[in-house]
This record gives structure tokens, sequence and C-alpha cells, in this order.
């Protein structure tokens, strides 16, 4: 594994000749050794049509290509860092919440209104996340940044998980998701903010929550 947890927000990784990761910017706390970075211009596999693709999406964070011989220490704003592992399955995770990854995973674009139709257009608009979310699939690991901490919760088929859209972090697996709504739902759990909007996400898989409802 690239990545070791050093504490709750910060991770070490790991750089060896002929391999790369990326990182977003402003991410490196520390190196020892003979490590470079470099603004990147295709961020990650997928080319540059990927590239292009998250630009006009608004869905592309600005990277760094890492390269080079040694260790690096990463960490971004004081957020809790958590470490997912890939196997050749699919992340989508909202861009502003990437740390670092592999450089061998495949990065690429989803639009979330090809998921719940509509009510997943919405579901950007209300949580300010934008319509497109990141993915990156294949072989590696990837740190993801989120506010107060990460619960991992399962979804298996016939039990979906419902979460509130602005802690929704990421997810992995066979997984659909759709906005729903529930007039008073925020009243009944006495938080009252009138928010009325739940991620419903079914299948089999699983789910990053952060403890907060705050931005990055």
């Amino acid at each position: 594994m690239p990545f070791r947890e050093i504490s709750s927000k910060m991770v070490e990784a790991r750089v060896t000749p002929g391999q790369r990761m990326f990182s977003q910017r402003g991410a490196m706390i520390a190196y020892k050794g003979e490590v470079s970075f470099t603004p990147s211009i295709q961020g990650g596999q997928g080319g540059i049509g990927s590239m292009i693709g998250r630009r006009l999406a608004g869905e592309a964070a600005p990277l760094m290509t890492v390269e080079g011989d040694g260790t690096v220490l990463f960490g971004h704003g004081g957020h809790h860092v958590e470490v997912v592992e890939l196997s050749g399955d699919t992340l989508y995770v909202e861009a502003d919440r990437l740390l670092a990854f592999d450089g061998t995973l495949e990065q690429g674009t989803m639009f979330m209104g090809s998921q719940g139709g509509v009510m997943g257009m919405v579901r950007g608009q209300v949580t300010g996340q934008g319509l497109f979310t990141t993915t990156l699939k294949g072989h590696g690991s990837v740190a993801v940044m989120a506010h107060g901490g990460v619960l991992r919760l399962p979804i298996a088929p016939g039990r979906p998980v419902h979460v509130d859209p602005q802690a929704y972090v990421a997810h992995h697996g066979d997984v659909r998701n759709k906005l729903s709504t529930a007039l008073g739902w925020r009243d009944m759990v006495g938080r009252g903010s009138g928010e009325a909007f739940q991620l419903e996400l079914s299948g089999q898989g699983e789910v990053f929550v952060q403890a907060s409802e705050e931005k990055l």
C-alpha cells in the first residue's frame, strides 16, 4: 500500500522510480529523498480527452504529478484523511475531496444526472458539488479528505442507505444513487434546518460519509 496513515489528518506515501502518483496542489507537507512535483496536465490516466471533459464539467481539481525516489507526507487544511483501496472497481468522489492517488488509476468524470435522471441533476444544485463526479478506476490507493472524520457504511441489496447529500464524500461498488425528498425529515430528527433532501444509494458497495455538513 503506497499510503501509510501517520495520523487522522496526514498520510505518508512511498514514491519509487518509474512510478508516479498525483496529489492536490498544496497537499505536500514534507518529503525525504529525490522527489519532484510538477503541475499535472492530464491529471492521471485517461489522456487529454478525459482532462478536457473534466475541465468542461468543472470537476477537475488542480493536481501535481509526484515522481522520484523517496517518501512524501500529505495533508491539507487540517481535514481528516481516509485511505481507500481499489481492487479493479471504481470510486466515485468529489474532485475537491481528493488528497492523493496512485498514478495507475484511470481518472474520468461521470454525469450525476445519468443516475437518477433529473433528480440526479437536482442533487448537484442542492449540494453545490456540481452535476459531475470524478471517477477513479483500477487497482490502487486513494486518499480522500473530509470534515470531522469518515464513516464507511455498507450498501447491500434490498438495504439502501440514505445520507445527507452534504455529508456525502464518495462511494464505490455496483451502486445507484438518487435524490429523494422527505418533507419534515429534519424536524423529525430534531435538527429543524428546513432541508428535505436525502441521497439514496442502493445496490452492492460502500458509501463514505463525513461527520459534518461543511464543504471543503
